[in-house]
């Protein structure tokens, strides 16, 4: 019986894995598609002609991982700055804690207070995180997450779908930059890449 549920669970982990790489691969692609379209690009029109598309990490299923949310209640908002030098008004809505390589992590989950108004962003949270590959390997002022709030108190956190903001590859935007608070001291070895 005890084999039984090892090998459910590693079945039902196996087909878990697959799942998440199919949905991350097609993330990737309509990502790297809408840096080709010129009419939804960030890229400028002259940047595009030269774009040769965005570098992913391979697919690394290490770096998922299920986060239990720890809401906060009565945050104040504060102001993150961006890379223009003007700031935004963001509030803290959580503490994510996880398990990665053998390691526990925390790190805070934001809201755009400006974003979460308009339709479809209601339940938007926003992500930003700093690691060891970050100035190396990826954008040194951090990579980012789009995740929704949740019903319950966990979610899943997929890095294989964090991405560059657009200040890495063009200027003319106002990117939030990482809070200290949000680094990680492992290499995400998963998502977008230079």
């Amino acid at each position: 019986m005890q084999n039984l549920l090892i090998f459910f669970l590693f079945t039902s982990s196996l087909a878990f894995s697959q799942e998440s790489k199919v949905e991350v691969l097609t993330y990737q692609k309509a990502l790297n598609d809408a840096y080709f379209n010129v009419e939804e690009s960030p890229l400028k029109p002259e940047e595009v002609i030269t774009f040769k598309g965005l570098n992913f990490y391979p697919y690394n299923a290490d770096f998922v991982a299920l986060a239990k949310l720890e809401r906060l209640k009565n945050e104040k908002t504060f102001q993150m700055p961006t890379s223009s030098g003007k700031t935004q008004n963001y509030k803290r809505y959580g503490i994510l804690k996880f398990h990665i390589q053998g390691q526990d992590f925390e790190l805070e989950v934001y809201q755009n207070l400006s974003l979460i108004k308009r339709k479809g962003y209601e339940k938007h949270l926003f992500l930003p995180f700093i690691d060891l590959t970050s100035g190396n390997e990826t954008y040194g002022a951090g990579r980012y997450l789009d995740i929704e709030i949740p019903e319950k108190d966990t979610i899943w956190l997929d890095f294989n779908k964090a991405y560059h903001p657009y200040c890495a590859y063009t200027s003319g935007y106002s990117c939030p930059i990482t809070p200290d608070v949000n680094f990680l001291n492992i290499k995400v070895i998963a998502g977008v890449k230079f």
